[in-house]
């Protein structure tokens, strides 16, 4: 198993880049925000997921470990690929998803392509007790404003890439609705 690989980018591609380690390029896929942290000549790390299927064999790569402990945990549930598990992970930071998980939202994991209720239901199952939410109760509140911010975001005219991409890099220390969107604007204009 490869767990772990270092190199340099030498390609990026829409949805992974080729790393050279030590002279052997490997496609790695990876997540939005692992990918949009990639530039083509500078050094590259990621924790890593060898997908062995019967027909191909796929690198998953990821930033931090938290994120490929999550990503492993989702490629677990039957029924969900790699593919899928990344277009969760694209949602949102890992920390917004885990408490949509928590409080049971599957209208929001229903916003991947290919994951409709039933599934996202299955998510939320199998997912919410093996992360330890089976009796924790969150606020849902935090998880709504983020919601309503992404769909703003779009029906003002950004893609949804752009507005998750938006929403990833507000600090958690800002709080509100009305105060998040402000900051998330403040990013998209830059």
């Amino acid at each position: 198993m490869i767990g772990h690989i270092e190199g340099r980018v030498i390609f990026k591609g829409e949805r992974h880049v080729v790393v050279d380690a030590s002279g052997i390029g490997y496609k790695v896929f990876l997540p939005l925000s692992a990918l949009k942290a990639s530039t083509v000549g500078n050094a590259a790390s990621f924790w890593t997921h060898l997908h062995v299927r019967e027909d191909t064999t796929d690198l998953f790569g990821f930033l931090y470990p938290s994120e490929l402990e999550f990503f492993e945990m989702l490629i677990g549930i039957s029924g969900i690929g790699p593919r899928s598990a990344l277009g969760v992970m694209a949602l949102a930071p890992v920390d917004t998803i885990k408490k949509a998980i928590a409080v049971g939202d599957t209208s929001y994991l229903t916003k991947v392509s290919g994951i409709g209720r039933k599934t996202a239901e299955k998510i939320v199952l199998e997912l919410k007790e093996k992360m330890g939410f089976g009796r924790v109760s969150y606020d849902g509140a935090e998880l709504q404003h983020d919601a309503d911010i992404l769909d703003a975001l779009v029906a003002l005219g950004y893609s949804s890439t752009q507005a998750r991409d938006a929403l990833c890099h507000i600090p958690a220390s800002i709080q509100g609705r009305e105060t998040r969107l402000k900051e998330a604007l403040k990013l998209l204009g830059k």
